[in-house]
């Protein structure tokens, strides 16, 4: 059994970070999108509503303004779901060791402990750091 170099003091501020961290990001995500109630932990821009207040040209200017605003945001979206959705499997690890997932702490790749100094950074963090090299050098 792995036993991670995590004191007690330590993991409770990083379960601290990561609720903090969430809430921060869900904030941010209902400036522009909404929770799908379909699908767990899912996010959806808002698309433009196009009033018609507009004719002629400066509607169509208006309409591909807001359906510019709306493509910036997809990746931005997507960013933020994904940080949160990994911020939410965290804290599931720390709340819940034994129903399933791997224990917080401990990279899924390889099984070894995670670095306590990129916890410290990122409490998300899912990977150890040379897993996480190797896969951005498989990119």
């Amino acid at each position: 059994m792995i036993m991670t170099k995590i004191t007690k003091k330590l993991f409770e501020e990083l379960k601290s970070k990561l609720e903090k961290e969430g809430k921060l990001l869900e904030e941010e995500l209902k400036k522009f999108a909404e929770k799908d109630k379909r699908l767990e932990g899912d996010w959806d821009t808002r698309f433009p509503h196009f009033d018609g207040g507009e004719t002629g040209s400066a509607a169509l200017e208006k309409a591909a303004d807001e359906i510019e605003e709306y493509s910036t945001l997809l990746p931005i979206e997507y960013v933020l779901e994904t940080r949160l959705q990994n911020i939410h499997l965290a804290l599931k690890k720390i709340k819940h060791p034994r129903r399933g997932y791997p224990k917080y702490g401990v990279c899924e790749k390889c099984g070894q402990e995670i670095e306590v100094e990129r916890l410290k950074i990122s409490p998300e963090a899912r990977l150890c750091l040379k897993c996480a090299h190797l896969k951005k050098s498989q990119k």
